[in-house]
């Protein structure tokens, strides 16, 4: 009798557990909700930059804008830091905190090892078309908004196929202009903002 009452419990516990994993990989793989009041910025629209984003030379600028609460954003924190560390001396790099919880840049940088300007600004994504984290915006150096949207198909931006901001920079890079073909990597996935919320 204790076998079975163990062996139903075992079972129980399994299925919740199985139960919270699928929710949460539902909830995370639904597109993040237009907000009511929301503005698009068009793709190739000159941006008048907050003077926090000056960094005095003629480098294109890669924004990520990022939730430490939002576990998508979590999710992609290696990626963008092998972003950063590869394209670093050839574009300017500034992580953009959207949350409404206060958080130092030393804390930021501690604990995700993001060696790049944190500024918190949640004006900047406003301005550039962005409502959820992680989101990625790449602007011109001549202040042209590029590429606004996903990091990858995958959660865990392992996906070299669908490494969408990847893509976006190196053709940015390579001034090729952007033609947005894929639906995934435009459409905005993750955390609603600024407050970590998945719905």
């Amino acid at each position: 009798m204790k076998k079975w009452i163990a062996a139903i419990w075992l079972t129980l516990l399994t299925a919740v557990i199985l139960g919270f994993f699928w929710y949460n990989q539902l909830v995370y793989s639904l597109p993040t909700p237009i907000p009511g009041n929301y503005q698009p910025i068009a793709i190739g629209q000159e941006l008048t930059l907050n003077n926090k984003l000056n960094f005095n030379n003629n480098k294109p600028l890669f924004l990520h804008f990022f939730n430490p609460d939002c576990p998508c954003s979590r999710f992609n924190i290696d990626h963008i830091r092998s972003l950063i560390k590869s394209h670093q001396t050839d574009v300017n790099f500034a992580v953009i905190l959207m949350t409404n919880k206060t958080y130092t840049t030393k804390e930021i940088r501690k604990k995700f090892g993001l060696d790049v300007p944190i500024i918190s600004d949640t004006g900047i994504a406003k301005q550039c078309g962005v409502y959820s984290t992680p989101q990625a915006v790449m602007i011109t150096s001549d202040h042209h908004l590029y590429y606004r949207g996903n990091y990858n198909k995958n959660r865990y931006c392992t996906d070299q196929q669908t490494s969408y901001a990847k893509i976006a920079l190196e053709d940015m890079l390579n001034k090729k202009s952007r033609s947005q073909s894929d639906v995934l990597a435009i459409k905005a996935y993750g955390c609603s903002l600024p407050d970590c919320t998945s719905k």
